[in-house]
């Protein structure tokens, strides 16, 4: 076989790509990470660390070893750097949970053929309602993943420099924004607009945080709740929301904070976002179909969208910056 002709490897392993989603989740529902992490280098001092048979350490580790996820040296396994800053349990980065919760979501998949068709969810079942019980969980699997994207955020806006602000976070989930500006800013104030059931859980967090008195709780819808007064907040947060909306109603969002920022006041966008021409990159790509399935008008949405929805509700001064993460950050004011 000749060096330039076509093999069907790549198409092998994205067809059993599923394989990966459920050797990881597996690896993290067993703290195979951790126990990595605190010396075990064995298939036998993992099994006996995590109470498995030796045969599934073993399948696992070989697993983690074919995406890179853990190194084998000399007979001996360790986490990778990727592996060890993102899949240590009891660190603020960890995606052990996130994990965990999507090799639970992999039979959802095979309905995306019809979705494809219908162009949206067959059944009601979306993820944006105030009452689906996922919210505890996926509320803390989703944190980890917005804490390098909330600590660039703060550096970039000087947040411990700022003195007595005020922000606003619409649909602030677990409250990590908060936590982690508050944390660095204490004469800092902020505001958490979200369903009920969320804010309860931003509320357990942000006091065991030690800043929950200085957070104030919304409950509510943020499509039709009021944000404030006229030039209450100093910067406005709106993570991880814009892909489940569609272009109405982000414009909607966008020019009812412009209405509460105070002159010279930010916006802080976050979401996946994908070139102009969508050839990139593959994560917000990716996503795409992930919308499809769970929202009624989300997708990933360009850089020009936000750029054209953004000056349409009366920004100027709009930069992007990517992140340490799948996530790109906007500042509008």
């Amino acid at each position: 076989m000749s060096d330039d002709q076509p093999t069907s490897d790549r198409i092998m392993r994205l067809i059993t790509g599923y394989w990966a989603t459920g050797i990881l989740g597996a690896a993290a529902s067993h703290s195979l990470f951790t126990h990595l992490e605190d010396g075990a280098t064995t298939a036998d001092q993992l099994a006996d660390r995590a109470a498995i048979s030796h045969r599934g350490a073993q399948a696992l580790l070989d697993g983690l070893v074919s995406v890179g996820l853990v190194e084998l040296r000399d007979g001996h396994y360790r986490n990778s750097p990727e592996a060890s800053a993102f899949l240590v349990e009891g660190r603020p980065t960890c995606l052990s949970g996130f994990a965990k919760l999507k090799a639970g979501h992999m039979a959802s998949l095979a309905g995306l053929p019809e979705v494809v068709r219908a162009g949206g969810p067959l059944t009601d079942a979306v993820v944006e309602v105030a009452d689906n019980p996922h919210w505890e969980e996926l509320v803390q699997a989703l944190a980890a993943q917005s804490v390098p994207v909330a600590t660039i955020a703060a550096d970039t806006l000087k947040v411990a420099e700022a003195g007595d602000i005020s922000i606003l976070d619409i649909g602030g989930g677990s409250g990590v924004y908060s936590g982690i500006w508050l944390e660095r800013n204490p004469v800092a104030r902020s505001t958490q607009l979200d369903w009920a059931p969320i804010n309860a859980i931003a509320r357990r967090l942000l006091a065991e945080r030690g800043v929950g008195d200085r957070v104030t709780y919304v409950d509510g819808d943020f499509h039709t709740t009021e944000l404030g007064t006229s030039a209450a907040y100093d910067v406005v947060v709106y993570s991880n929301i814009a892909h489940q909306e569609g272009p109405e109603d982000n414009m909607a969002v966008f020019a009812k904070v412009r209405s509460v920022l105070k002159p010279g006041g930010t916006l802080v966008v976050s979401d996946y976002i994908v070139d102009d021409d969508r050839s990139g990159p593959p994560y917000p790509l990716t996503f795409a179909a992930e919308m499809l399935l769970k929202s009624r008008h989300g997708s990933t949405w360009r850089r020009s969208d936000y750029h054209d929805w953004l000056t349409k509700t009366g920004y100027e001064d709009i930069t992007f910056q990517t992140t340490a993460s799948p996530a790109t950050l906007i500042f509008a004011r």
